[in-house]
């Protein structure tokens, strides 16, 4: 298991998003040409992306929800047009200064409150949902434990979220990451494998709160693999 505290990491990642890769994600996040390798990395997230708006309801009228890690919003965009009030946070303020230029005038009943900051936030409140995609596929397992934990008490319905499967590919890219200089890595993608995820998470104040597993499913393309998980209040 990697020995990295969720702030050491956040902290990477606020740096890698804000100022590395910014340009870089808000191409792929768009309709801008890309390389064949990113465009299977976006097909991927754009399946990901339809498979987490599937667990959701239709009608969101009325229901408030949390897009922890939100990017450029558009997980948030689709929520809000089904009635939710979105609260979007990133830990990148050039991703949420995207976000709010990408935002559509007219998002009928729902409304999408866009922040820079950090997703665990007790500040942030209380929800009927939350979606943390592709935003927990950097942390150790015992991080994302912790992070389900808090999230726990302040959700009424169900979370959904993604974590990077342990397969041979990520793992053996995992490895090969640590040979690059160090201003030329992107904060290391964390493989977990979901048996060990379902059991700790069997173990943690998360199930004591409520909640339990529905459902998995795994996302895989050429270059973007994620597996998805719904908690559901019982």
């Amino acid at each position: 298991m990697a020995n990295v505290t969720f702030e050491t990491r956040r902290g990477e990642l606020k740096t890698y998003f804000d100022k590395t890769a910014a340009d870089k994600w808000v191409a792929l996040t768009s309709n801008s040409p890309v390389s064949r390798i990113r465009e299977t990395v976006r097909a991927g997230r754009e399946e990901m992306r339809n498979t987490l708006l599937d667990w959701l309801p239709e009608d969101l009228t009325g229901q408030r929800l949390l897009d922890a890690g939100c990017g450029t919003g558009m997980l948030s965009v689709e929520a809000a047009r089904r009635g939710a009030d979105v609260v979007a946070i990133d830990i990148s303020p050039a991703l949420i200064e995207e976000a709010e230029s990408r935002k559509p005038e007219d998002l009928g009943k729902g409304s999408i409150t866009y922040m820079a900051g950090d997703m665990s936030a007790d500040e942030l409140g209380c929800f009927d949902y939350v979606v943390a995609m592709d935003s927990f596929i950097h942390y150790p397992l015992p991080s994302i434990v912790s992070l389900l934990e808090g999230l726990a008490p302040r959700t009424k319905k169900s979370i959904l979220f993604t974590f990077a499967p342990s397969t041979p590919m990520l793992r053996a890219m995992k490895t090969a990451g640590k040979f690059f200089p160090k201003n030329d890595r992107s904060p290391a993608i964390e493989p977990v494998a979901e048996s060990k995820l379902a059991a700790a998470i069997a173990k943690s104040h998360v199930d004591h709160f409520g909640f339990r597993t529905k459902r998995s499913r795994k996302v895989s393309t050429a270059f973007y693999k994620s597996s998805a998980m719904e908690l559901v209040n019982k």
